[in-house]
């Protein structure tokens, strides 16, 4: 056990507001983040600025990443920026028979501890995070490939809203029970009452497994690593090979943090694979691991499900999203809104549109009916016109997060008539950077050989714009869509009261979040914490959303303990 340099009253002091807060939003809803996103925030109360953020990323790069964590057996790495450059970093090796035990030994002073003191711990780890929020943006860009401004929001701000989210959601989920001993008095008609003093106590299952995914490190990592510490249980983090550094950082400040408070730090550890070792199978069947979360492929994701008896297991795994195309009474708004969408992080988001779906005979708008070739050809323009500066188009698509995507890219060429070529983005500062544009593929709904295309994900820059008879062909693919290969979104544009119901009735049933009609500044593939959620849980590409009640509450139970009064 550390000694404690940092007192629980000094906690409250300091964070006890945010929780009250952020447990009051996630009742109504509401915008709230106490995590600035422009980077001009930075630089004051002991917060990296953006020169003092590059120089510690900097500083990492071509080193040993120590965290003295028990049964360090050797070092590993090999990290190379999807921009270029190999970051050159080598992070312990850890014996598990050696490290899990250790992991376990703190769960005791951790349970007692209490709701209230764990979530406390857990915003000062994100409150320190967050002061480092420039160094984690350079971390993110050059493990996921995004361009720096997401990878400063989306790594930074937005995920440290979902680890704080997390983290209210458990701390209300523990706190449903009494703490402290309960009386208990049953009447007995003449007899003396029954009596008994009771007491609860929330109790963590044991060792938690998160399984790091390339794109999105740190907001995909942070919701389960955060109910699972929280809620009592330690926690394991194993990254995706090729993005560490971002959950390096963040378990090196949780052990800080812990030791400061006087827990001990290896309640948060990181367990790095050697080239092929395949540790997260090695973990996922451990006896000492009981919580699993997951987001990546359906292959792995389905293999954890079926072997990782021992364990809850919440995984995110792939998804067809799809977009129907009715009517609009903002065609230019449209366009623009869904050009923006298919461009992002080139497309290398859970939530990107895939499908569009277009009534063969076209729609109407308020620039008059356009034809399904108009559609197309017009949101073919729309992103040309998007991305047709390098630069901008630098700061939107950022890289290609591996081989994989690129491959994908080039075969979809291949799949139908092309709408909107790909074309290669030089990258002046990082000339080595693999950066594509889009492409935007027709396909006829109606043909077999073009439902092998659109009916399964293709991972990266792209979409097909898929013709089909009606809107009511369209609603009853998409419902098949959602309820055989999952989505993480959907989307619609109508300006027909009853499409619109009939759309919500599909997603209802199906269990699929809906955006309707967005033309402005809010996209599909964005969703915001403490009020959208970020998969449903019930269709096939998630078992789980974040984040609500039930993605924390099976990570720990109840445990009383009875005395005679």
């Amino acid at each position: 056990m550390a000694t404690a340099q940092l007192t629980t009253d000094r906690l409250a002091e300091k964070h006890r507001s945010t929780l009250d807060q952020a447990l009051a939003t996630i009742r109504t809803r509401a915008y709230w983040s106490p995590y600035p996103e422009h980077p001009k925030a930075y630089g004051a109360d002991g917060s990296l600025d953006a020169a003092a953020g590059l120089a510690a990323h900097q500083s990492t790069l071509n080193t040993r990443f120590d965290l003295d964590q028990p049964g360090t057996d050797g070092w590993t790495g090999g990290e190379t920026s999807p921009y270029g450059p190999s970051l050159g970093i080598e992070y312990p090796h850890a014996d598990l028979d050696v490290l899990l035990p250790a992991m376990r030994a703190g769960m005791g002073a951790w349970r007692d501890a209490g709701a209230e003191t764990r979530a406390l711990v857990c915003l000062e780890i994100l409150a320190r995070i967050s002061a480092r929020t420039h160094e984690f943006a350079h971390a993110v860009m050059h493990t996921s490939g995004q361009a720096f401004m997401m990878a400063f929001q989306a790594g930074g701000p937005h995920a440290q809203d979902r680890g704080l989210e997390a983290v209210a959601y458990a701390y209300e989920e523990q706190t449903r029970t009494p703490a402290g001993r309960a009386g208990w008095s049953k009447p007995q008609g003449k007899r003396d009452p029954l009596e008994l003093s009771k007491e609860f106590t929330p109790v963590g299952r044991g060792i938690a497994l998160v399984i790091g995914c390339n794109t999105f490190p740190t907001w995909n990592g942070y919701p389960g690593l955060f109910a699972s510490l929280a809620t009592g249980n330690p926690v394991v983090v194993k990254p995706h090979p090729r993005a560490v550094l971002p959950l390096a950082l963040t378990v090196k400040i949780a052990r800080e943090v812990l030791a400061e408070v006087g827990f001990d730090p290896n309640l948060v550890a990181l367990a790095v694979e050697r080239p092929g070792e395949g540790i997260a199978k090695t973990l996922a069947v451990r006896p000492e691991v009981r919580i699993i979360d997951y987001t990546g492929s359906t292959a792995f994701g389905d293999w954890l499900e079926a072997n990782a008896r021992q364990a809850q297991v919440y995984t995110e795994k792939a998804g067809v999203n799809t977009v129907v195309v009715d009517s609009t009474d903002d065609y230019k708004g449209m366009l623009a809104n869904l050009a923006f969408s298919l461009s992002l992080y080139s497309g290398q988001m859970c939530t990107t549109p895939q499908n569009l779906l277009i009534p063969r005979d076209g729609i109407a708008t308020d620039q008059g009916p356009k034809s399904y070739d108009e559609v197309v050809t017009d949101l073919a323009a729309a992103v040309g016109g998007l991305l047709g500066d390098d630069a901008r188009a630098n700061g939107l698509l950022g890289a290609l997060v591996n081989p994989d995507v690129k491959a994908r890219l080039e075969a979809a060429a291949g799949l139908g008539e092309v709408a909107l070529a790909s074309r290669e983005v030089v990258n002046p500062e990082y000339p080595d950077a693999v950066v594509r544009t889009p492409v935007i593929v027709k396909l006829d709904g109606s043909k077999p050989d073009a439902q092998a295309a659109y009916f399964s994900e293709c991972f990266g820059p792209v979409s097909f714009a898929v013709s089909v008879d009606s809107t009511a062909d369209a609603l009853e693919l998409l419902r098949r869509t959602v309820r055989e290969k999952g989505a993480m979104t959907v989307g619609a544009y109508t300006t027909s009261a009853d499409t619109e119901r009939a759309v919500e009735e599909v997603c209802l049933e199906e269990s699929a979040q809906l955006s309707l009609n967005l033309t402005g500044g809010v996209y599909v593939n964005q969703t915001a914490a403490f009020s959208d959620f970020h998969g449903s849980g019930g269709n096939p590409a998630a078992n789980a959303a974040l984040c609500d009640g039930a993605f924390v509450s099976n990570r720990f139970r109840v445990v009383e303990v009875r005395r005679q009064a």
